[in-house]
């Protein structure tokens, strides 16, 4: 299972960070990804980070504003986004990528990779 949580309204140029709680699989073994949709839009990658932390990926738009860290010892992920914009209104989906014991290589934003899926985390930037 995947909880994410930490959504909220927010000011544009304020700060939220999100977190994914894992539970149910070894969490070391996965890499973990944010995606989220806004409203009539389809689901983008966000972020995402390898299992054992050594790797990221964050897309254009977040580049610079958003940082994702691993907790391998609290089965936590964290997305610290910051100077949020309006257009980074949206609902927020971690999800889990399955990539071996002790593999800890590159990632991919490509959801059709992705295992487990949380529920979303709503968040909301008004400018």
């Amino acid at each position: 299972q995947l909880q994410a949580s930490g959504g909220g309204l927010v000011q544009a140029g304020g700060s939220l960070r999100l977190s994914c709680a894992a539970s149910g699989f070894t969490f070391d073994d996965y890499a973990i990804g944010w995606f989220r949709q806004a409203p009539g839009k389809e689901r983008e990658g966000v972020s995402c980070i390898s299992s054992l932390h050594s790797s990221t990926y964050y897309s254009d738009s977040v580049k610079g504003r958003f940082t994702i860290s691993k907790d391998n010892t609290k089965n936590t992920v964290y997305l610290q986004m910051n100077s949020l914009r309006s257009e980074d209104t949206a609902v927020y989906y971690c999800a889990a990528d399955f990539a071996g014991p002790g593999f800890d290589g590159l990632v991919t934003i490509d959801e059709r990779s992705y295992d487990y899926w949380g529920q979303g985390t709503q968040v909301t930037v008004s400018s």
